[in-house]
């Protein structure tokens, strides 16, 4: 989820505000040159974002840049090097390991929820024997979206609550009831909209087909084959392994007043659908061989890039944990973006994996994303 506004980026929703897109078959005015990325990245920090780490692959050349601070108190840059919370990326990590599972047929994407898990998606009018797999993660169910619960918005995303509640411990089980306590947002398969509880559901799906949490899947399935060595799933711990910069928030419903650092936090309270921990080369790494078809068969694949429209969002597509969007030149990108408390952000690839890349801002309130985006693949 990415954030203008604490209690939508705190939701950890997807900020899906940055651009997902698809493939691309040129490669753009900003192929090869850097300039405008540099450029953006010096905005989003004029603009108030406090820091900006962000890392390119290109063929076979790598490119970082940082601007800004990773300190607010001691002003210590940002590093290329530093890891950072990436919210909702996460939710390609999930989908992912559902998709490998298919391919070696041990669920399939048309499996209901009650299949795997029966009686948890119940209740004002959800029903999980008409929810499928694929409909969790392409955001087709309906589940209503657990962080847009009023009272979970006021105990985790803003001041006095967040201050207080940080460091408490959300199960699973707890997140879904939260959105159990709501009605659907839509009869399943009948519209879109993006919901948290999906990706929760789908962590829960994958404990319950393996009998090893998603987390383990994913350190067994990703981040061990691909040796993302910066990449964690830290399930209820606090820190951010280091090098890595503070995190900071306004913990507020706009964008104005005190800012407070957030960098310590229980991730459970976002789980399967936004936990994770990685830096930029990491996530250039990962969607590269996504992409690339190293992580999954020619069918899922397929699946996953198969797109419904979304809302809101101009020119692009929603896959199964993956957003195809068509920039301003004409190229598409692939990939994902994330926001959670005083972090945001984006990491996207061309449909070839080729040109890829991944960036954070470690503040939640201000910074243009998608101007960064366009600056690397599309040039000024």
């Amino acid at each position: 989820m990415t954030v203008r506004t604490t209690v939508v980026v705190a939701a950890t929703a997807v900020a899906l505000t940055a651009g997902f897109a698809a493939p691309a078959m040129a490669a753009g005015a900003g192929a090869g040159d850097h300039d405008a990325t540099r450029k953006a990245v010096r905005a989003a920090v004029k603009d108030g974002v406090p820091g900006v780490t962000l890392t390119a692959k290109d063929g076979g050349s790598t490119w970082s840049t940082t601007a800004g601070v990773g300190n607010l108190k001691t002003k210590a840059p940002r590093s290329a090097d530093d890891r950072y919370r990436v919210g909702s990326i996460t939710k390609t990590f999930v989908s992912t390991v559902l998709l490998q599972l298919e391919a070696e047929g041990r669920l399939s994407l048309d499996d209901t929820v009650e299949k795997w898990l029966p009686g948890v998606v119940h209740g004002n009018g959800h029903d999980g024997s008409r929810i499928t797999v694929r409909q969790l993660l392409n955001h087709t169910s309906g589940i209503f979206n657990y962080t847009a619960d009023e009272t979970f918005g006021r105990t985790y995303f803003l001041k006095d609550g967040f201050l207080e509640h940080r460091y408490d411990t959300n199960t699973p089980e707890q997140l879904v009831a939260v959105a159990m306590a709501h009605q659907p947002d839509f009869a399943p398969g009948t519209s879109w909209n993006y919901s948290n509880t999906n990706y929760v559901v789908a962590g829960m799906v994958i404990q319950k087909v393996t009998g090893r949490s998603y987390g383990e899947e994913i350190r067994h399935r990703i981040i061990d084959p691909l040796h993302l060595t910066a990449t964690s799933v830290p399930g209820t711990r606090v820190t951010v392994p280091q090098p890595s910069s503070r995190a900071y928030s306004k913990l507020a419903r706009t964008a104005t007043g005190p800012t407070y650092d957030v960098t310590r936090l229980n991730p459970s309270l976002a789980s399967s659908a936004g936990e994770m921990i990685s830096d930029s080369a990491d996530l250039d790494r990962f969607y590269a061989a996504l992409l690339k078809g190293r992580l999954l068969p020619p069918k899922q694949l397929k699946e996953m890039k198969t797109t419904v429209a979304v809302e809101g969002i101009p020119n692009a597509g929603y896959g199964l944990g993956l957003m195809d969007r068509k920039l301003s030149c004409g190229v598409h990108v692939w990939g994902h973006d994330g926001g959670i408390h005083g972090s945001s952000s984006v990491a996207v690839t061309t449909a070839d994996g080729r040109h890829s890349v991944a960036f954070n801002f470690n503040g939640d309130w201000s910074g243009d994303t998608d101007a960064v985006v366009e600056a690397e693949f599309c040039g000024e």
